[in-house]
């Protein structure tokens, strides 16, 4: 993949969908359905008000002359979203960021790509492009982290020490962790796994529209550990059915969500209104199976039930792999040492001041935290400058003054022009952000923000716009 010219997302263009009746109005399916006129322009106005609150809060941010040094662990959407505020509200200090990767991806571009929608080359730019001038680049892994030490050893051999440490290195897709796959099978034996990459996701589409045509026993589902954006199982499951129903096939498949426990979703209206839509599209929810192995010869998948062990037989499997902290994190002292977060190493952070519990000169952001939400995209938006703010807070000696409510996003596609907007925090408490939009209402509205609104609105937040 890496020796092949990919197009910037300047060079590529979103496909539109193919017909009238795969972009439906919300009243369709009752509720407030705002027109196309009310809706672009209460996005438009939403937009501009946007603008003027980020521009009144960066105005109202507060600055700090320290020359302190601060090391980044991670040039993803976290690493490189606290760079950016950190080189604006601190000009004096020293920023360094570790991380070998040249390319960024936007992650949640790749259920599009999986589904036909965009191409690979739309989700990929460059690390370089997102970085100010004053941050020191430092292209290696993170091999060790010292916090008793203040430093961190890249895998190139360098120790580099810190004043203060942000961590954000993101998770480990652990597919080995499931008896018999390892990401090297991702696009034969009817495996897809959207979640390796982009290459990996249209290798995924390619394996869906084999299935378009042969139809068969479809699965679906996601692990029992937590997980980057827990939504994208479920709207890959509900686009391959549309997929399947816009090309005339869908007599021809049967298509099985497995749920790791008893819900869909762990929003409760959210699962309701999910668990009514498989039902209404005929994808059966199988409810506390977990996958245990795959045998990719003969196209068998077993999952762990209360019950045992359960095996079937599959045309085309999703395949999402268990997620941990990287290694340099497990084998660290960083991770919580006990609680549910414990198992899999996720960070030891307070989960409203993203502050280490054991090390106040280290905080966390992104996928890596061990809290009850907020791995995906949208929650680094709200998590970087909680983590920033409450960093020059401890520099400056005042009080930690800001808070993470456990805001996350979720734009959850149900058809190729359709979708619903679901925000919510800690509490499980609905947070739509546009009064004009229900979250729990399929519509074209939440489908344009998703295809057409997230990725520059994610790019500003590289930028340090948000």
């Amino acid at each position: 993949m890496a020796g092949n010219r990919q197009k910037s997302p300047r060079e590529t263009a979103a496909p539109k969908p193919s017909t009238a009746s795969e972009v439906t109005n919300a009243s369709a399916t009752g509720g407030f359905a705002p027109t196309r006129r009310q809706a672009l322009f209460g996005l438009a106005a939403a937009g501009a008000a946007t603008g003027l609150s980020l521009n009144a809060s960066r105005e109202a941010q507060a600055r700090s002359a320290s020359s302190a040094h601060i090391v980044i662990a991670g040039a993803g959407a976290g690493g490189l979203t606290a760079a950016s505020q950190l080189s604006r509200r601190m000009p004096n200090a020293r920023i360094t960021i570790i991380d070998r990767q040249e390319h960024h991806y936007f992650q949640p571009g790749y259920t599009l790509i999986g589904s036909g929608v965009w191409r690979e080359g739309q989700v990929i730019d460059s690390t370089e492009r997102f970085l100010p001038a004053n941050v020191d680049w430092v292209r290696a892994d993170i091999a060790e982290f010292d916090p008793e030490g203040n430093r961190v050893v890249t895998s190139t051999g360098q120790d580099i020490a810190y004043d203060f440490l942000i961590v954000a290195i993101g998770v480990h897709l652990d597919y080995e962790a499931v008896e018999g796959m390892e990401r090297g099978l991702i696009g034969s034996h009817g495996i897809a796994s959207i979640y390796a990459g982009p290459g990996e996701a249209a290798t995924s589409w390619r394996l869906m529209e084999e299935f378009i045509e042969n139809g068969g026993q479809g699965h679906f589902g996601r692990p029992a550990s937590e997980m980057k954006c827990a939504g994208a199982p479920l709207k890959f499951a509900l686009l391959t059915e549309d997929r399947l129903t816009t090309r005339g096939r869908r007599d021809g498949a049967e298509l099985h969500y497995h749920a790791h426990n008893q819900g869909l979703f762990a929003v409760t209206p959210v699962n309701e209104k999910v668990r009514q839509i498989f039902e209404n599209r005929g994808i059966n929810a199988r409810y506390e199976h977990v996958i245990h192995a795959v045998d990719p010869g003969n196209k068998r998948v077993t999952y762990r039930t209360p019950d045992g062990l359960a095996e079937f037989d599959y045309d085309f499997i999703h395949l999402v792999p268990p997620m941990r902290a990287p290694d340099a994190i497990v084998d660290s002292p960083l991770p919580w040492q006990d609680g549910p977060f414990a198992a899999d190493s996720w960070l030891e952070v307070d989960m409203h001041n993203l502050q280490h519990r054991r090390y106040p000169n280290i905080f966390g952001i992104g996928d890596i935290n061990g809290v009850p939400r907020g791995k995906t995209a949208a929650s680094v938006k709200w998590q970087a400058p909680v983590a920033v703010t409450n960093l020059i807070d401890v520099i400056e000696g005042r009080e930690m003054s800001a808070s993470y409510n456990g805001y996350t996003s979720c734009p959850l596609v149900t058809r190729v022009g359709t979708a619903m907007l679901v925000e919510f925090d800690y509490d499980g408490n609905l947070t739509p952000s546009f009064p004009f939009i229900d979250p729990l209402q399929e519509s074209w509205v939440s489908w344009v923000i998703e295809e057409k609104a997230l990725l520059p609105t994610y790019n500003a937040m590289l930028r340090g716009y948000a």
